[in-house]
């Protein structure tokens, strides 16, 4: 049996592990510029000090968000623990990128009215139930007939975020629109 070649090993472990295709692709994205930085050496010939002058280089030199350092950093520790089970020591030291201290940003409710109404027809309809019903981008489109109880004003989220089940609302002023849609 042929070895499979390093990436298609996270793509297996993560895909073990029922991850989602979207962290899959970044996770990937993160594993590969990490080893093109140290110009193509093999990851187990690396370890704490190479992983720490990445994540600070990301910091310093590319002036990454804390969030996107953070997503480098467990990328990496993906590989390292899930797919190589190595040990890579201590990760003190690194330039962490600085985290700004911000308050979210939302939409009023006018506001949000304001740009359904800019909508038509399924771009309408989606739109509606990603706000009214807090269901992420891909739990809304996979959604299936079976998932919407009208009768009891729920919808069932199936394998959502972490492969976990859940249900959540479906907005009184959406039932009429699905129906129709529905029909």
């Amino acid at each position: 049996m042929q070895k499979l070649r390093l990436l298609d090993r996270v793509r297996e472990a993560m895909r073990l592990k029922h991850m989602s295709y979207r962290t899959e692709e970044t996770y990937l994205y993160w594993i590969k510029q990490f080893i093109l930085f140290h110009d193509k050496r093999n990851p187990d010939s690396m370890n704490a000090p190479e992983i720490r002058a990445y994540l600070s280089h990301l910091a310093t030199e590319h002036d990454v968000s804390a969030s996107t350092q953070n997503l480098a950093l467990n990328s990496i520790m993906f590989l390292y623990n899930q797919v190589m089970h190595k040990e890579i020591g201590s990760l003190k030291d690194i330039e962490r990128a600085k985290r700004p201290k911000r308050l979210p940003t939302v939409f009023s409710q006018k506001e949000v009215l304001i740009i359904l109404s800019m909508m038509r027809d399924t771009p309408q309809l989606v739109a509606g139930i990603l706000y009214g019903s807090g269901l992420r981008l891909m739990e809304c489109l996979r959604l299936r007939i079976q998932d919407i109880d009208f009768d009891r004003d729920q919808i069932f989220v199936r394998s959502g975020k972490g492969d976990k089940d859940r249900v959540t609302l479906l907005p009184q002023r959406l039932k009429e629109p699905l129906r129709n849609h529905l029909a």
